[in-house]
């Protein structure tokens, strides 16, 4: 076994033996919202929101984008669990700004195996083999936190599935403080008519 795979079991074993009463937490979240944020590493959303288990949904991603996934997973958290508000929260120094669609798809082409960055940008190591299958991928990369959020706000609520009645707040997380930063275009957008 793996020194990760080792220490996660381990984990989990306290984790098991301070479980407690939380086998009882309804399926429903208790306060009836959900985050779409990014699977960034640095990002706690149960901290930086106050959550604790069972408090609402987080939906993670790259780059906390408004993909047909993450809209399926809305519409479920809505439909069949009971969320009523929903936050799109993108972040500050996020890796999705750091390259393109035809970045992506050209590392992709020439080999599967981890890319390095450095000042220069994206290298390959040119290990193949790669694949096309890559071109057929919208990455969903980021240009501007700001659009980016209004973007996602704008697809969720304008998308067939989701009910108006259900607010969408845009916020980005930054990096630096850990403060959230509402981007008051997308706010705006997503506020109930």
């Amino acid at each position: 076994m793996s020194k990760i795979l080792n220490e996660v079991l381990a984990a989990n074993r306290d984790y098991v033996n301070d479980f407690g009463d939380k086998s009882a937490l309804p399926m429903p979240p208790g306060r009836h919202f959900a985050i779409l944020t990014c699977m960034d590493a640095r990002l706690d959303p149960a901290k930086y929101a106050g959550l604790s288990e069972g408090d609402a949904h987080v939906i993670r991603n790259a780059g906390g984008r408004a993909s047909d996934d993450a809209i399926r997973s809305l519409v479920i958290s809505y439909k069949l669990l009971g969320t009523r508000e929903w936050f799109v929260i993108h972040h500050t120094d996020c890796g999705m700004e750091t390259f393109t669609d035809d970045i992506m798809r050209g590392l992709l082409g020439s080999s599967l195996k981890t890319s390095s960055v450095d000042a220069d940008g994206w290298h390959d190591c040119n290990e193949g083999p790669g694949s096309a299958e890559a071109k057929y991928i919208d990455w969903l990369t980021i240009k501007d936190q700001q659009e980016s959020v209004l973007e996602d706000v704008t697809r969720i609520k304008n998308h067939p599935l989701v009910p108006s009645g259900i607010p969408v707040y845009g916020y980005i997380y930054d990096c630096k403080s850990g403060r959230l930063i509402e981007v008051p275009a997308a706010t705006a957008v997503g506020r109930v008519s």
